[in-house]
């Protein structure tokens, strides 16, 4: 079975799918067996036969060249670039958490390491008719443990601190803050590292620059924020 870790943001377009390309591409150079999941996915545009394509799971292959079929990394996508709650409300097909489960559980038997990246930040409505679905439910079903993605200018420490908080109050375990266009030379920069750790308790495990082709983190740290 593998081990599994969930990647929230601190709000939408941090970055959590580059980061979650380039923790593939590191396992990926490791020759680990890895894969990428996303359960439901909004904002994507249609091929030349009409079929919708999910934009992130095709960036994530491309830059972490990992071979999963893109099939199997996401089992919800919505044309409609809203919350996955209200898209499925115009497109059908709401997010059915047995669905969820059962794909990835069948994931689970055939890779050593996934990463699960979430819609949106981690107050993010899946479904809401009948049936209501947040994001904290998926990640509780599925049991993950999670790291936060944030940008690392104006607004971070808010932002890291309030996701945090809200996350510590579903019970869900935080393994660490990934700091995104990262300037190292940025006394802003440097200094919203240092209070996110102080004010959260939570280390900061990875500086990503812009462009960056690479995420510097150990191997080893990285396979151990795996459950």
């Amino acid at each position: 079975m593998s081990k599994n870790l969930f990647i929230t943001g601190t709000g939408t377009d941090i970055g959590k799918t580059y980061v979650s390309a380039l923790i593939l591409k590191k396992f990926q150079e490791y020759n680990q067996k890895t894969a990428y999941y996303k359960a439901a996915m909004s904002g994507n545009i249609r091929n030349s036969n009409g079929q919708l394509i999910p934009g992130d799971a095709v960036y994530v292959k491309k830059i972490s060249k990992i071979k999963q079929p893109l099939d199997e990394m996401c089992s919800y996508i919505y044309e409609s670039p809203f919350a996955p709650h209200l898209a499925a409300k115009y497109e059908g097909n709401p997010v059915d958490m047995e669905i969820i489960k059962k794909c990835f559980k069948k994931m689970q038997k055939k890779y050593d390491y996934i990463t699960v990246e979430g819609s949106g930040g981690i107050i993010c409505p899946i479904r809401m008719d009948s049936i209501k679905i947040n994001l904290e439910d998926i990640v509780s079903a599925l049991n993950l443990s999670c790291i936060i993605v944030a940008d690392a200018g104006l607004g971070t420490i808010n932002n890291v601190v309030l996701t945090a908080e809200y996350m510590k109050c579903k019970n869900i375990p935080i393994k660490g803050i990934i700091l995104n266009n990262f300037n190292k030379s940025n006394i802003l920069h440097g200094n919203n590292l240092f209070m996110c750790e102080y004010i959260t308790k939570i280390k900061v495990i990875a500086c990503v620059e812009p462009n960056c082709k690479d995420i510097e983190i150990d191997i080893n740290l990285l396979k151990s924020l795996y459950n």
